[in-house]
């Protein structure tokens, strides 16, 4: 065999391998990509179980609401095992439209990692857990955002002793964070944007977070401002930590429900809404009763259930929005009774005032 003979068998001997190495390749990735659209396919269904969830409650004959594992003011257990919070009162007055009682609800606390899977599966009805809305939330998990009972904003929490006064300050920490939620995903955009460096020290759970933060295995804790007043009560020494001033996202926090169940996300959506227009109208838990025996104003007679049908264009009595005030109460008073100024956590009511006080919170129409 002359020499350019063996030279061009070798050259054809190294096209075969090479092609046979590039199909091989090409065929095990179209494989991946079948198996994860297979996977896709497999969450699809699994995120749409039922688009019957009013009537699968009703026969239940409570909601069930999957909620933190404790936060207070939001959502936490007392020492009686009885939950309370503003995140607990939206499920409480779901409860209070379908049954006429409030007290109709069983709670599932859920860690951030679990919350969606618990919704997606049909484990619970709703989740009100101080859950960020986010384009990636509402699109891409099978979920909807039924609105926003509490506006926030991610600071950090830092030690009075290091003398820290701003974020800017903070290259080279170590910081406490819960894992898998968009927390985590704000301070990594906030070091890099700002150049500096630090070290995330995570946990799953909230209280696994303050618990590293208390005994000083990190230098900061950050998770939404109002979850750092709601935490720093368990801290040790409460007074020794300080909230830096800057705020570095946006929180906007709410109820979620599956996508694809409309009728049900109705009744989530307009059961938060009739707490919001029931302060806008001046009605609370105490003057409920008398304003609904007398009040001529339409528009007051149609959220308590005395004109028109409201009720029945979401499939619940026509009496649904009274109840909720009769036994939960308006916005204001939930806000005031678990977070606001007369209580340990101190929050001014700031950006979720309503429209007409300079605020974010507004009601759409009831008619």
């Amino acid at each position: 065999m002359t020499p350019n003979v063996k030279k061009a068998v070798y050259m054809v001997a190294v096209i075969l391998v090479v092609g046979a190495a590039y199909l091989l390749g090409t065929q095990k990735q179209q494989a991946n990509l079948n198996d994860q659209h297979s996977n896709q396919v497999a969450t699809t269904t699994d995120v749409a179980p039922s688009s019957k969830t009013l009537e699968d409650v009703q026969a239940k004959g409570h909601v069930q609401c999957g909620v933190s594992q404790g936060l207070p003011g939001f959502s936490n257990p007392d020492s009686a095992g009885n939950w309370t919070g503003i995140d607990v009162d939206v499920c409480r007055a779901v409860a209070a439209a379908i049954f006429g009682d409030a007290d109709k609800v069983k709670y599932s606390p859920l860690s951030a990692k679990e919350r969606f899977t618990a919704l997606q599966s049909g484990e619970i009805d709703v989740l009100s857990r101080n859950t960020t809305w986010t384009l990636t939330r509402d699109s891409a998990l099978g979920l909807d955002f039924a609105g926003v009972n509490y506006y926030d904003g991610q600071g950090f929490m830092v030690p009075k002793d290091m003398g820290i006064k701003s974020a800017m300050e903070l290259g080279g920490a170590s910081v406490c964070v819960n894992i898998g939620t968009t927390t985590e995903l704000n301070m990594a955009d906030f070091f890099r944007a700002n150049g500096l460096s630090y070290s995330p020290v995570v946990f799953e759970k909230a209280d696994e977070v303050v618990a590293a933060y208390d005994s000083g295995r990190c230098d900061v804790y950050t998770t939404d401002r109002s979850g750092l007043a709601a935490q720093r009560l368990k801290l040790k020494d409460p007074t020794a930590h300080m909230v830096l001033p800057e705020t570095i996202s946006k929180e906007p926090l709410g109820p979620v429900v599956r996508h694809g169940d409309n009728k049900w996300g109705d009744v989530v959506r307009w059961s938060l809404y009739a707490m919001l227009a029931a302060e806008e109208a001046g009605l609370t838990s105490k003057n409920v009763d008398s304003m609904r025996s007398s009040t001529t104003n339409p528009g007051i007679k149609r959220l308590l259930g005395t004109e028109g049908e409201l009720g029945a264009s979401i499939g619940l009595p026509n009496d649904w929005s009274y109840n909720i005030i009769k036994h939960v109460g308006n916005y204001a008073e939930s806000y005031n009774r678990h977070i606001g100024p007369d209580t340990a956590i101190g929050l001014s009511r700031g950006v979720n005032a309503l429209w007409t006080d300079g605020g974010l919170q507004y009601p759409m129409p009831l008619r």
